[in-house]
């Protein structure tokens, strides 16, 4: 890894911990030369160059309706298991167990050490094998590919544009800190409390709970946050407040899977940037600021593909590190 893609490496972890983005300090040569090739070209060009490609390209949703199939199919199997007693997938999103094999959410076993003030053993055994699932698929895929609140978010997402379209409402941005602060809050209320104050609101756990078990009052709390969501900041909870988002991050650090972006082909158009759900992550694409040929997203980034399919010359794709062949 060199230098400059060490510093980045850092820069990236402090982006998801809440620092903004900006303008690079030190680039690679190639980057360079690339760059500068793009600010020789004609703006007319350019302009008559993005048309283009909008028009060769028809819209996709490949990626998002492969997430939105996996995501129904994960959580309809825990509603098949718990109404047949098929004893596949067992339990909820926050713990369960598949085929005999104990998963534990990591934020919520996390929590639940805090809130006893000790490492349990059995806690660890079933986030192992979760840990080793999302350190290998991105941190923070679960989001994007399992959390059914994502799912519900990115409909009100999609109201609230077009509200936000119709000058009905304004899209209110939130300092991202809050996350990092949040993070810190639960984990001190469930060491101070000896209760896991987070679990009892988090839409996470409460959404998969109720599809599973039934519906509950605690469901006037998620359409709290939708409307929350719908009316005032888009896609609020998830980027402004919920700790497994962050928890999972850190995860991704290592994970091989990503997304990559390639400066030589990209036009700047901006359409990416546009549906992302953590836009930070994808600041390299703004002209000037890719400190290589060829830059890998941030660990921030929840693999939803949203990106990957807005974007219109094919700059932006998922990878598997080490491995030459893209998806």
């Amino acid at each position: 890894m060199s230098q400059i893609m060490r510093r980045r490496f850092g820069e990236q972890i402090l982006l998801m911990l809440g620092r903004e983005p900006g303008k690079p300090q030190e680039i690679s040569e190639r980057a360079r030369q690339i760059h500068e090739l793009k600010r020789m070209t004609n703006k007319a060009d350019l302009q008559e160059a993005r048309k283009a490609q909008r028009e060769q390209k028809a819209p996709s949703h490949k990626w998002r309706n492969r997430r939105w199939i996996v995501l129904a199919l994960v959580n309809l199997l825990f509603v098949v298991s718990y109404h047949f007693d098929v004893q596949i997938l067992e339990g909820a999103l926050t713990a369960s167990r598949f085929a005999g094999f104990h998963l534990i959410d990591l934020n919520s076993a996390l929590q639940v050490m805090l809130a006893h003030k000790h490492v349990i053993v059995n806690l660890l055994i079933g986030t192992g094998t979760v840990l080793v699932l999302w350190a290998l698929l991105g941190g923070r895929t679960f989001c994007s590919w399992v959390c059914p609140y994502h799912f519900l978010s990115e409909l009100a997402e999609k109201i609230h544009l077009r509200l936000v379209k119709m000058k009905l409402v304004t899209d209110q941005t939130i300092d991202r800190r809050l996350r990092s602060l949040f993070w810190l809050l639960f984990a001190a209320l469930a060491l101070v409390t000896g209760y896991t104050v987070y679990e009892a609101i988090s839409p996470t756990g409460i959404v998969s709970r109720a599809l599973i078990y039934g519906p509950g009052l605690a469901l006037l709390w998620v359409l709290a946050l939708l409307a929350f969501e719908i009316f005032f900041s888009r896609r609020a909870w998830c980027r402004y407040v919920c700790p497994i988002g962050l928890t999972y991050g850190v995860v991704g650090i290592i994970s091989p899977v990503r997304v990559k972006y390639t400066l030589e082909a990209c036009l700047h158009e901006g359409d990416c940037r546009k549906v992302c759900l953590v836009p930070h992550v994808l600041d390299t694409v703004i002209k000037g600021r890719a400190v290589d040929a060829e830059v890998p997203i941030g660990s921030d980034c929840t693999r939803c593909g949203l990106c990957v399919d807005a974007c219109p010359t094919g700059s932006l794709k998922f990878e598997v590190k080490g491995l030459s062949k893209l998806l």
